[in-house]
């Protein structure tokens, strides 16, 4: 039986009428038709669909949207400012590292709740923190400088 969900998604508070197990994926993608997060496999393996939930990356496909609401919760699209990529957004532009695009957001999402704990992490540490992300296009070398060079402008 649905039920009326108060959520606080990218700075904002919503009311959204759901099945309480509603994963948080679908109240996000259809209720509040936000696209960063993706549907990848269903069972928290791929990283397609991760948000952040008080900062911490987390995947939104196995999260329960009536669960979520203690939660401040941060998708992709909830980085910007004014319309404006933030550093990790603009890092990931400006080393061009994406290739199909689908791990993206788990790549980004990764990425940034990492820097907010670790101003200035090593590789393996970056790859620890993106090793919850399936990318299959071979991109890697280009996501892990993309990390850096966010975290080189983060520490100017």
């Amino acid at each position: 039986m649905a039920e009326l969900i108060e959520i606080k998604v990218n700075g904002e508070k919503h009311r959204i009428e759901a099945e309480p197990d509603m994963p948080l994926l679908y109240l996000l993608r259809n209720n509040l038709e936000l696209n960063g997060p993706k549907y990848g496999c269903g069972i928290e393996r791929c990283g397609s669909c991760m948000v952040l939930l008080n900062g911490k990356a987390q995947p939104s496909c196995v999260i329960p949207g009536a669960a979520a609401a203690v939660y401040e919760v941060t998708t992709l699209e909830g980085l910007a400012k004014n319309g404006k990529p933030d550093l990790v957004q603009e890092a990931f532009i400006e080393e061009q590292a994406a290739q199909c695009g689908y791990c993206l957001n788990g790549m980004i999402m990764s990425a940034q709740a990492l820097l907010a704990e670790n101003k200035n992490p090593s590789d393996i540490e970056i790859r620890q923190a993106l090793n919850r992300v399936l990318c299959r296009c071979g991109t890697h070398t280009r996501i892990i400088r993309a990390v850096k060079r966010a975290a080189a402008k983060m520490n100017v």
